[in-house]
C-alpha cells in the first residue's frame, strides 16, 4: 500500500539511541487527514487518493473548493493535496487516515514543502560564489563575473547563475528516515532536517529511492 500523509513542521530536536548517540530529529505534527475524492484508470488514466488537512470554517473557502467538500461529504479543510496510490478503490470517500496506520519505525520517506524565503540575494549567497579581490581598490568584491563572449554570441545563455528571489520554493528531501510514531498524539519523528519555517504544512511520502537508503 502506497504510504502518504499531511502535517506541520513543529520543529527540531534531539533524540539518543542506545549508545547514547545524539540524533538530531524533526517533529512533525500529523493529520489525520481525510479522502475527498478518489481517480482511477477508468475515468482519469491514473489511480490517485486526495486527502484534505486542517479543518477550517466554511466562510473561509471559495466555491470550488467548497463544492470538493459538499460533493465528498465531509467537513471544510484548509488543504488539499493528491496522492498517487495503487488502488484508489481501497479508500473510501470520508475516511479519515492517521499517521499510526501509514507508517512505523524503521521506514524511509520523502518529504516536500517550502523553503524559507530569503529575498533577493547575489551570487555570492545564492550560489555560494567565491566573489571578488577584498583588497582595496579591487572595485569588484561581490560581483556576477564574467557572463560570457562579448563578440559571439553576443548574448547570455540561459540557465546562468544569477542574482534573484532566494528561498520559497517548492523543496523535497528524500530518503529520511522514521524513527518514532506517535498514534495518540499523532506525530512522527524523523531524523534530519526537512524544507521551511516551523508550522508549515508539508507532504509525506513513500521515498522513490526505496531500497538505496543506507
Amino acid at each position: 500500500m502506497s504510504k502518504f500523509m499531511l502535517g506541520k513542521k513543529a520543529g527540531m530536536t534531539q533524540i539518543f539511541d542506545e549508545n547514547g548517540s545524539a540524533i538530531p530529529v524533526t517533529v512533525i505534527d500529523c493529520g489525520p487527514v481525510t479522502v475527498v475524492q478518489k481517480k482511477n484508470k477508468e475515468v482519469d488514466q491514473y489511480e490517485a487518493v486526495k486527502v484534505a488537512y486542517d479543518e477550517v470554517r466554511e466562510t473561509l473557502l471559495n466555491k470550488p473548493d467548497k463544492g470538493q467538500f459538499d460533493k465528498a461529504g465531509t467537513k471544510t479543510f484548509r488543504n488539499l493535496v493528491e496522492f498517487r496510490v495503487e488502488d484508489s478503490n481501497a479508500y473510501e470517500l470520508g475516511q479519515e487516515i492517521k499517521v499510526d496506520e501509514m507508517f512505523a519505525v524503521g521506514d524511509y520517506v520523502d518529504v516536500t514543502g517550502t523553503s524559507k524565503g530569503k529575498g533577493y540575494a547575489g551570487n555570492v549567497k545564492r550560489h555560494g560564489q567565491s566573489g571578488g579581490l577584498e583588497d582595496h581598490g579591487s572595485k569588484y568584491h561581490r560581483g556576477v563575473g564574467s557572463l560570457g563572449a562579448s563578440a559571439s554570441p553576443s548574448r547570455v545563455f540561459k540557465g546562468k547563475k544569477l542574482p534573484g528571489q532566494m528561498g520559497n520554493k517548492k523543496v523535497t528531501i528524500q530518503n529520511l528516515e522514521v524513527v518514532l510514531v506517535d498514534g495518540e498524539r499523532n506525530i512522527v519523528v524523523l531524523k534530519g532536517a526537512i524544507p521551511g519555517s516551523n508550522g508549515n504544512v508539508v507532504s509525506i511520502a513513500d521515498t522513490v529511492k526505496a531500497g538505496k537508503h543506507k
